[in-house]
């Protein structure tokens, strides 16, 4: 045993600052080499000895990592790493308790005995070593220091009610990982520190741990060897470990060790325990508070002084025993498994001659064994490493090329990049041996930078994983109680601190859906909290915002730009709404209170606007009597009025009760008594939406496209719902009444009694296809007859251009002629006074507001404006014009010889409707007052009507006209009337209308 005049050990408990005390004193010195229990402590002493001397004079040499600069004056290594005899002055060991451990003790026993410094040699660890070094190294002077704070015993403890600052102690990768991912969820996330990590993984997981990002840490065992870290409790998840054989109980001074983490510097800590550990014992609780382990008896030991001569001989002096009753030759170590089975192999015993190649192979089975696979696929790795050493002396550069880049790879989860990591640490190992590579520099780069690479992904992978750093950092603001600002962009992301918290609609605040429930109420918290100044400042400038920003839709939703704020209700009256705002609960009453205001002034202005005719209609107080009861009705029925419902009180109102209604826009049609400013989108659309509130329906009706004349509707559509849209259901489809009423003028010229077929003006204005308009027909109480008949092309005169034998073809064919038996008045009457329909017709034209179809949101006339027919009208156009029409007007010079083709061909046959007024009976299977017309089942010759095919009969000639133009009466035709004519009143010359009546007297 080598024997100094200076040796120190300097043994007490954990945060005695013993470390601290060992670096000052190397410091002192000239030269000087520390040696420590792990990688990462190595390099944390590193870094602190270079902060105060510079990268030039300190060396870092690990297993596998070698900073070594030319001017080394201080060595910081791993203890199995520690340069022999390099004469520093300083020599110091770290945690030398470790001489105990089954697995690397027999390292730390042969520092103890043979390792020393020129002038100071200092041992650091537990007082349980104190005897063993007194009896091992003679002459030591032991050095007690005492705790500077206190350690106490907290109990057992909940993960979730872990105060911050705490480190949990796992002993498996599993219970790391499952702790981890529980204080992402409930804490915000925790950094990880496992012995596995390399030393840049793990200092960024300790920097995220320190700086706060995170308040706790979730580690193994690992902490307990020296690494300083602001922890004020420590908990232990488990009480047992699993050692490189068995599983096994913690040892009172392993646990006193980890425990004692806990507390920096004069601040005190605590331990105790969580998760599946139960309580400990009491006795345990005394020894670590006070410090009082059982000392070391038994020390780890394997020979050092090894025979070479051959491969036996060295596993030999491998297991060689000691007499020393202070130790005990250890256990079969993995260097030693793997030189046993190498000895096993023919190959590798075969390339053997002497001593030099049994120190070769005895310096490759020290590679450790990072991967954890197999003893014996490590072995077979190590066989390999040796066959290229004594064959050509070095490890070939493509092989190990290519062994890199398979692990070059930063994709992956944690686990796959906890393989890497562990994989290039045996190729750093590899690349830190002298001589065993051509260019050994390039490859410790390479080694170097592809461990970094793999770290830093390993590093964020955790982070991602493990941290919510939205939620830690939110909380840690909190906490501090700092002042929270909320940022919203322009599309409404919300983040307060510079972290995502959810999105901004309107005075709403979505949270984002991913946080877990524990994270969503805090992040609720702290984002309410941050958003109430944003809330106010959205208020004033919705109060502010003109109309134009604010609109309602379909389903009575209020909407500011594109997101909801708001909605309609029923209010006290069918015209004046009430509004129920959007706004978030913790945004305050006053928001809430400002948003209703100015969404119940939008919809208040909306509808004064929109139904101003219909409201100065109610505020007239020169309607009275009946007028005003009529007025009322169409107020409640929002400005449409289907006129057989009320068809007493409309016989009830005389014409000075009518024109007072006329002033105020009120057409009395038909079909549909109406205003007509309110067919227009904007009031049918607002109808719709305060028609379906007002009856408290669940799904509220929408308008049909503008600019549509008729529409096709599903079955069982209720009348009422197509009366709010400004139509009338008729058939499978729906007409817009304004265009109904213009056909129903049409269609009083026409004799319904000897049946009539449509014109092409009736067909333009509905925008239909002929089928379509029978259909329509039937649904107005008029029976529609299909026919068909030989297409008869007119005469047409050389002088004739193509385009008038086309106009005069359509008139032949489209319109039947004129008759003066009237059309019946809706269903009211049977045969309508003439006179009486044609004074209100006049007065309606007259006095009634007519939509201007060029002002924007106007009612589209399909009459005056071909496009306003909506989609029906190209199927119109082939319905309407006939093939020789088309012929016709497309004819060329050699026309001639066309038409004598086509007069040798077979006619060519079209179909025709005729159309007959044909009521519907009245409930319990009376007639109504026209039931003496022809019914759809009565298939009677009409008077009038020709046999054959059509009205041309089987000739294809139509009767004669009696007028000399086509026009006039048919021979016997009768004009029927329901009622006796009324007595003629003289004209009031004060009417604005006298003119015209008299004219239109005069012309009669």
């Amino acid at each position: 045993m080598a024997r100094a005049a200076h040796v120190t050990a300097v043994l007490g408990p954990t945060n005695t600052g013993k470390t601290h005390y060992a670096i000052e004193r190397m410091l002192a010195y000239r030269t000087g080499v520390i040696g420590l229990p792990l990688r990462l402590l190595a390099r944390e002493v590193y870094d602190r000895i270079v902060s105060l001397r510079g990268p030039s004079v300190v060396a870092l040499v690990t297993g596998e990592e070698r900073i070594v600069p030319e001017r080394t004056q201080y060595w910081v290594c791993t203890v199995e790493a520690m340069p022999a005899e390099i004469g520093a002055d300083f020599l110091a060991v770290d945690e030398i308790q470790l001489c105990a451990d089954l697995e690397r003790g027999h390292v730390f026993t042969d520092r103890l005995l043979h390792a020393r410094g020129l002038h100071e040699t200092m041992f650091l660890g537990a007082d349980t070593m104190r005897g063993a070094i007194a009896a091992l190294v003679p002459g030591v002077q032991i050095l007690r220091r005492e705790r500077f704070s206190e350690l106490t015993y907290a109990g057992s403890r909940r993960i979730s009610r872990m105060p911050p600052r705490s480190a949990i102690v796992g002993f498996s990768v599993e219970n790391v990982y499952a702790i981890a991912e529980l204080l992402r969820r409930q804490k915000g996330g925790a950094a990880v520190v496992m012995g596995a990590l390399s030393p840049r993984t793990r200092n960024a997981q300790v920097e995220l741990y320190q700086s706060g990002e995170v308040d706790y840490l979730v580690a193994t065992d690992a902490i307990g060897m020296g690494l300083n870290l602001d922890i004020t409790h420590v908990a232990f998840s488990g009480l047992r470990k699993f050692d490189g054989r068995r599983m096994r109980d913690l040892s009172v001074p392993e646990l006193a060790q980890i425990a004692g983490r806990a507390g920096r510097y004069k601040t005190h800590g605590s331990f105790g325990v969580t998760g599946e550990a139960h309580p400990l014992d009491e006795e345990v609780v005394e020894a670590i508070q006070d410090h009082r382990f059982a000392p070391v008896r038994k020390l780890q030991w394997r020979n050092a002084d090894l025979s070479f001569g051959s491969v036996d001989r060295l596993i030999g002096s491998l297991e060689a025993r000691t007499d020393d009753e202070w130790l005990t030759r250890t256990r079969e170590a993995d260097d030693l498994m793997a030189l046993k089975s190498l000895a096993a192999d023919t190959e590798v015993t075969g390339r053997i001659r002497g001593g030099r190649d049994v120190r070769l192979l005895w310096d490759v089975c020290r590679i450790p064994d990072f991967r954890g696979i197999s003893h014996a696929e490590h072995a077979t790795l190590l066989g390999q490493i040796f066959s290229f050493l004594h064959d050509v002396g070095r490890v070939p550069n493509d092989w190990m090329a290519r062994q890199v880049k398979r692990i070059d790879r930063s994709d992956g989860d944690i686990d796959t990049l906890s393989k890497r990591l562990a994989y290039i640490r045996t190729w750093t190992y590899v690349a830190q041996r002298s001589g065993w590579l051509d260019d050994e520099i390039h490859w410790r780069g390479e080694t170097r930078a592809v461990e970094d690479r793999l770290s830093d992904a390993l590093h964020g992978a955790l982070t991602q994983r493990f941290v919510d750093r939205r939620t830690s950092v939110l909380l840690r603001r909190l906490k501090q109680k700092e002042g929270l600002v909320a940022e919203v962009n322009d599309s409404g992301e919300v983040t307060v601190a510079e972290q995502h918290v959810g999105r901004m609609e309107g005075f709403r605040f979505r949270q984002d859906k991913s946080a877990t429930p524990e994270e969503a109420k805090m992040l609720r918290q702290a984002a309410m909290t941050a958003l109430r100044p944003e809330f106010h400042l959205r208020a004033d400038r919705f109060y502010n915002a003109p109309d134009t920003e604010i609109d309602f839709t379909e389903q009575g939703g209020l909407m500011w730009g594109e997101h909801a704020v708001g909605k309609l209700v029923k209010g006290a009256e069918a015209l004046k709404p009430s509004v129920e705002a959007f706004v978030e609960e913790d945004a305050g009453r006053e928001i809430s209170e400002k948003v209703t205001r100015r969404l119940q002034h939008f919809i208040d202005r909306k509808v004064a606007t929109l139904f101003e005719p219909l409201l100065a209609m109610s505020r007239d107080e020169a309607l009275t009597g009946l007028p005003r009861g009529f007025a009322f009705q169409l107020m409640e029925s929002f400005g449409v009025l289907p006129r057989d419902g009320v068809a007493a009180d409309v016989k009830a109102l005389d014409q000075d009760a009518r024109g007072q209604l006329r002033r105020h826009g009120v057409r009395f049609g038909q079909y549909t008594v109406f205003l007509p400013l309110l067919l227009k989108p904007a009031p049918t659309r607002l109808r719709l939406v305060l028609w379906s509130l007002w009856n408290n329906l669940d799904i509220f009706p929408e308008a049909p496209p503008p600019g549509l004349v008729t529409v096709p509707v599903p079955e069982g559509t209720p009348q009422e719902h197509a009366a709010m849209s400004g139509y009338r259901i008729a058939g499978t489809r729906a007409i817009r009444i304004d265009m109904l009423e213009r056909l129903a003028d049409m269609l009083r010229a026409e004799n319904s009694r000897a049946g009539f077929e449509a014109t092409p003006d009736m067909l333009s204005i509905t925008g239909m296809t002929l089928e379509q308009f029978a259909d329509l027909m039937q649904g107005l109480g008029y029976h529609a007859e299909k026919g068909e008949r030989a297409k008869v092309k007119p005469p047409r005169t050389d002088d004739t251009p193509p385009e008038a034998a086309v106009a005069a073809d359509a008139v032949e064919e489209g319109a039947s002629a004129p008759d003066e038996t009237a059309a019946p008045e809706g269903t009211e009457a049977p045969e309508p006074d003439v006179t009486e329909t044609v004074d209100e017709a006049a007065a309606d034209a007259a006095e009634a507001p007519t939509p201007n179809p060029g002002e924007e949101d106007a009612i589209p006339d399909a009459a005056e404006t071909p496009e306003g027919a909506g989609p029906q009208e190209a199927a119109t156009d082939a319905e309407e014009t006939p093939a020789e029409y088309v012929t016709a007007a497309a004819e060329t010079p050699e026309g001639d010889a066309v038409e004598e083709q086509s007069d040798s061909s077979e006619p060519e046959v079209e179909s025709f409707y005729t159309f007959t007024w044909a009521p519907r009976r009245q409930a319990g299977g009376r007639p109504r007052r026209d039931a003496g017309r022809a019914q759809n089942g009565e298939r009677g010759e009409r008077p009038g009507k020709p046999k054959g095919k059509g009205p041309k009969g089987k000739g294809g000639k139509r009767p004669p006209r009696h007028d000399g133009k086509g026009g006039g009466k048919p021979d016997g035709a009768r004009v029927y009337q329901a009622r006796p004519p009324k007595k003629e009143k003289p004209i009031d010359p004060d009417n604005p209308f006298a003119a015209a009546l008299m004219g239109l007297t005069e012309k009669k």
